[in-house]
């Protein structure tokens, strides 16, 4: 299990510990809290260790240490080897690259661990920076859906062939 922080040329994405995400989870406000699947948060509550499938990683700028943000998967690689990322950059810290660059890292991590054949992202159903990362990071768009939590969205794929 990686356990040991993913080095990009700007981030360190350091793996988040269960009491990690608990205690980003108190952190937030109710509302933000609703949102979130309750499928994850009943593997979060499971989990005894790091998980990077699970707990994800929180992202940090590796001149100044600042949390800029967290990122990660929606849950581990299903049967067919598909796995979901996600991510998120503080208002302050957005528009320099680093959902780029830490979109890539996520794809980079799945593809090298054996277990997956496709990552997969959502947006919202309109352009937006989302769409500009994924595009940059290689993912190509494959129409939209209905996600249970989330309403349309646009799914978005790349199986690492650019």
């Amino acid at each position: 299990m990686q356990d040991e922080p993913i080095e990009t040329a700007r981030l360190r994405l350091i793996p988040n510990s269960p009491d990690d995400v608990r205690a980003q989870i108190e952190k937030m406000d109710a509302r933000t809290r609703k949102e979130l699947s309750q499928d994850w948060l009943a593997r979060v509550a499971a989990a005894t260790g790091v998980d990077p499938w699970v707990l994800g990683f929180t992202m940090a700028d590796r001149s100044t240490a600042d949390e800029i943000g967290s990122c990660g998967f929606k849950a581990p690689p299903d049967a067919d080897g598909m796995v979901e990322i996600a991510y998120g950059v503080h208002p302050e810290y957005q528009n320099r690259g680093y959902a780029t660059e830490a979109a890539a890292a996520l794809v980079t991590f799945a593809f090298s661990s054996g277990q997956v054949r496709v990552v997969r992202a959502h947006t919202v159903a309109e352009g937006s920076a989302s769409t500009r990362v994924l595009a940059r990071c290689g993912f190509r768009s494959v129409g939209q859906v209905i996600e249970p939590e989330d309403g349309l969205v646009w799914r978005w794929e790349t199986n690492g062939t650019g």
